[in-house]
């Protein structure tokens, strides 16, 4: 582990932004080394720089926040991902683990809860409230195997995992040795068995279905 972790905060309005690094900084183990309210120059950002801790503000996404996030996963794979959102994105809080975050944190969390929350990811924990588990919010189960559960072919399954990173299709194509237009056929096949419309829909059942849960400090 780094003596000192380089962030990267993404989003959210600049007053807000500027404030969150005075808190970080305030310990000597962080360094804010970026800054951006871009989703294209963040990503830039992300992968130049490779930072330790990357946090990501829920809207700043505009409601592409699973394709962004596999996206910085996939520029930077070692870095961790916290998304301070709203209530509706605390909801949604399994999926974003299981697409690579690795924490969520409510907007309205005090600075004591981030700081608690970036060192517990410094020993290789994530935290979440105890009221989750009460509200029935985080379902501690083992997900079941995507496989049996969507019935999904080996191809199929390979598809959607690269397509979770953030892979282009034409990538994929590359990478598998298929044709552009048998992804598309693929992915067809894939929404109509995961019941969804639309590529965000199917990353999103997908990853509940298909990570185990995370190791959890509570």
């Amino acid at each position: 582990m780094s003596l000192v972790w380089r962030v990267v905060i993404l989003g959210g309005q600049p007053t807000s932004m500027l404030g969150t690094k005075l808190i970080l900084e305030e310990q000597a183990y962080l360094n804010v080394t970026g800054m951006t309210v871009g989703i294209t120059e963040g990503i830039h950002m992300v992968k130049e720089m490779q930072p330790d801790l990357v946090l990501l503000d829920y809207l700043w996404s505009k409601g592409r926040l699973e394709g962004v996030l596999g996206q910085i996963k996939s520029q930077s794979q070692a870095s961790h991902v916290v998304i301070v959102s709203d209530e509706e994105g605390l909801l949604r809080a399994q999926s974003l683990l299981n697409l690579g975050a690795s924490g969520i944190l409510s907007e309205q969390a005090s600075p004591t809860q981030l700081l608690l929350l970036i060192e517990g990811l410094r020993e290789g924990y994530t935290f979440i409230p105890l009221e989750w588990l009460k509200n029935g919010i985080w379902p501690v189960t083992s997900p079941q195997n995507t496989h049996d559960f969507f019935q999904l072919s080996e191809t199929e399954i390979l598809i959607m995992r690269r397509v979770v990173r953030g892979i282009t299709y034409d990538k994929i194509a590359t990478e598998i040795e298929l044709s552009r237009r048998s992804i598309d056929n693929y992915l067809q096949r894939i929404y109509v068995k995961l019941g969804v419309n639309t590529r965000a829909q199917a990353i999103e059942k997908f990853a509940v279905y298909s990570s185990p849960i995370r190791p959890l400090y509570i």
